[in-house]
């Protein structure tokens, strides 16, 4: 793709965001990158904090429209400077249906999870003490089978503990398959709704009003699916935190509690249902975006 002038950005704004763009040096897409996901990890996961820990938020809406907020913010921060993908499945999808170039896909992924896992530290400063205090109160050991109730705080479980222990039939409430394909499903239509609210064929895109567009959109995933796999839809904001939770004491229970769920549920399916949702997109609007 043909780098856009700083006039043809202000003028169609949905080239600004989400696509990568001219932007004033790589390094600093880059850092961009970090920033914004930075920015979405630690809303969302302290939203997530504020729920298990304290007892704050009354219900799932409050949490889900804390994470969609979270992702605007982002955007409308960091949308013009790196693209704002803030998702390794969302940056693999630009670069096999977009203009994103493949060579920067590594360095992309690799500032997501790293904005992601300093986010996950900066809710544990946080929201230590009451995590402790929350762990005293269910009776629970960190790292002891049960802890999930206050890991999910960080990594994701199916199906939802809901800040407690999951029961005995978990597996059956929610399988591993099942768990799959809400990722792979809630994915596809996160990413379906960025290529076409981006794609220049679409008159019913949403303009300068894009970042809201997408936070809603996530809101309302999140409000259906987040009961049966938390809804976490992104790779980096699933696994950089699931990493940091592991070193502050919840040691290999987060990677043990669903057993591969966390690479087959939490980062194959999305990466793939972020796929299809691009390539629906191209179905529907054409293939140039």
């Amino acid at each position: 793709m043909r780098p856009a002038t700083a006039k043809q950005l202000r003028l169609n704004p949905n080239r600004a965001l989400f696509i990568f763009v001219n932007v004033p040096s790589f390094r600093r897409a880059v850092f961009g990158e970090v920033v914004g996901t930075f920015l979405l990890v630690f809303f969302g996961c302290g939203a997530v904090a504020t729920a298990v820990a304290m007892d704050a938020p009354v219900g799932l809406f409050q949490v889900a429209a804390v994470w969609g907020l979270g992702l605007s913010v982002a955007i409308y921060l960091t949308g013009a400077i790196s693209g704002a993908h803030l998702n390794p499945a969302i940056s693999l999808a630009f670069t096999v249906f977009g203009d994103f170039p493949p060579r920067r896909l590594p360095a992309y992924c690799l500032a997501q999870f790293l904005g992601a896992f300093v986010a996950a530290g900066a809710v544990y400063m946080l929201f230590s003490g009451a995590i402790v205090a929350k762990e005293a109160d269910l009776g629970l050991a960190r790292g002891e089978p049960g802890s999930e109730a206050t890991a999910m705080i960080f990594g994701e479980f199916f199906p939802n503990p809901g800040g407690r222990a999951l029961p005995s039939n978990a597996a059956s409430i929610v399988t591993l398959s099942q768990a799959c394909f809400a990722e792979f499903l809630g994915t596809a239509l996160l990413a379906l709704a960025i290529f076409g609210f981006t794609h220049r064929s679409n008159s019913g895109a949403p303009g300068e009003l894009l970042p809201l567009a997408i936070g809603i959109t996530l809101t309302t995933l999140i409000g259906v699916f987040a009961p049966v796999s938390m809804a976490g839809f992104n790779p980096a904001r699933d696994l950089a935190p699931r990493i940091f939770s592991t070193m502050s004491g919840w040691g290999s229970l987060p990677f043990s509690v669903n057993g591969t769920g966390w690479l087959t549920v939490y980062v194959i399916s999305p990466c793939v249902g972020a796929c299809a949702g691009a390539a629906v997109a191209r179905l529907l609007f054409g293939e140039r975006g």
